[in-house]
């Protein structure tokens, strides 16, 4: 993602597009191709050749530039890549928002997921989205309809696979609630789950979530061997996938965002910068896109300290701003209290963290993700049409 100047000498990174080939069409387009609607709202520019029944598979953490920089390393994957058309994720680039945007079809300031963390504004705490502690009912925060449950209701079979611990956790059901679930522990099992349910289905969709490659690559980073071993799996996986679904059957593979390994000396710690954290009162644990929560009054003292300290490496936004350049989207009066009151972008390398609050783990990664970088927004749909829909 190319820099811009911005107020102040900072530099100005662009707001993702919600309106060409994102994340959220995804299974709209999915719905077409099986001859269906998702109705206003739910639509986009992504068409897909016809099937009668469709398998959708998300690799968490599969950025589209690292799958064609290790395309060596997955052969199947490789040979849908001619074809293979660039999505974008949304902002944050971050699992919580980019599962609520593939499987509502509504961009983030709709669906309200919008990083990984967020301040609840009924009672100032903030939790996260992903262990959901401490969060609100689900069906409130979020509550519209997901593109699942508009998928059933187009009579549509719908089976969702995972690993058994998602299934009625907090964000599956703000996110992605509608079919049935199938719990399977590994990739192959998943794999296995999703061939038995597609071939026992007249028409539907099957939607199999795999975590390995975003983990490997926090926990290793991305040139390490665990990170190639874990592509490797899955395409493995997925090859079999393609090769034993029914030719009526497309099978479709997107991600929910990249990733890129940050130095550990190119990190601020708030708990050891007095300066920067003068006037905040907490901030969200996404190290690439937080959250910055000031004291009451300190918002514009904090954000001209960010904008100058960070001026060259980020592009420091107020939460009005964030909502003006549609960084999130269209934005549901409802959710804009969520946002913090300083929103930072962090350019191709750094993070902000507290290691005051930060979750110990949270602090040991070595491959982040959630800014709008190339390596980090850009994720792949890849598609194996139908044979004989």
């Amino acid at each position: 993602m190319t820099l811009a100047a911005g107020g102040q000498g900072a530099p100005r990174l662009h707001p993702p597009s919600y309106r060409h080939t994102s994340l959220p069409q995804v299974l709209p387009a999915i719905a077409e191709s099986l001859g269906e609607s998702l109705g206003p709202g739910r639509a986009g520019d992504i068409a897909l050749p016809p099937a009668q029944s469709a398998v959708v598979v998300l690799l968490d953490g599969l950025g589209l530039e690292l799958l064609k920089r290790r395309a060596g390393h997955a052969p199947y994957l490789r040979s849908l890549l001619p074809s293979a058309t660039e999505l974008t994720c949304g902002f944050p680039s971050t699992t919580a928002t980019s599962l609520a945007s593939l499987g509502t079809g509504l961009a983030p300031g709709v669906h309200g997921l919008l990083g990984y963390e967020l301040r609840r504004p009924d009672t100032g705490a903030i939790f996260d989205h992903l262990s959901w502690e401490g969060g609100p009912d689900p069906l409130v925060w979020q509550p519209n309809q997901t593109a699942f449950e508009e998928l059933a209701r187009c009579g549509l079979d719908v089976v969702r696979i995972g690993l058994a611990r998602f299934d009625g956790s907090g964000l599956t059901v703000a996110a992605q609630r509608g079919g049935r679930f199938r719990g399977a522990g590994s990739l192959s099992a998943g794999v296995r789950e999703a061939v038995r349910a597609v071939r026992a289905m007249k028409r539907g969709v099957v939607y199999l979530y795999w975590g390995d490659i975003d983990r490997a690559g926090h926990m290793s980073g991305l040139s390490s061997p665990q990170w190639v071993a874990a592509l490797e799996e899955a395409d493995a996986a997925l090859r079999a996938l393609a090769e034993q679904v029914p030719r009526h059957t497309s099978v479709t593979i997107t991600a929910d965002h990249g990733m890129v390994d940050v130095p550990f000396a190119d990190r601020i710690d708030l708990a050891t910068d007095p300066e920067l954290a003068a006037g905040v009162h907490a901030i969200t644990h996404e190290p690439r896109a937080p959250h910055v929560y000031c004291e009451p009054g300190a918002v514009a003292s904090v954000a001209a300290t960010w904008t100058t300290r960070l001026a060259g490496a980020a592009s420091v936004l107020t939460r009005e701003q964030a909502i003006d350049e549609a960084w999130f989207g269209p934005m549901s009066a409802a959710n804009a209290p969520r946002i913090g009151d300083l929103m930072v972008v962090m350019g191709p390398t750094g993070a902000i963290e507290d290691s005051r609050t930060s979750k110990p783990i949270l602090l040991q990664l070595i491959g982040l993700h959630g800014s709008v970088t190339q390596d980090e927004i850009a994720v792949p749909l890849l598609h194996q049409p139908a044979v004989a829909p």
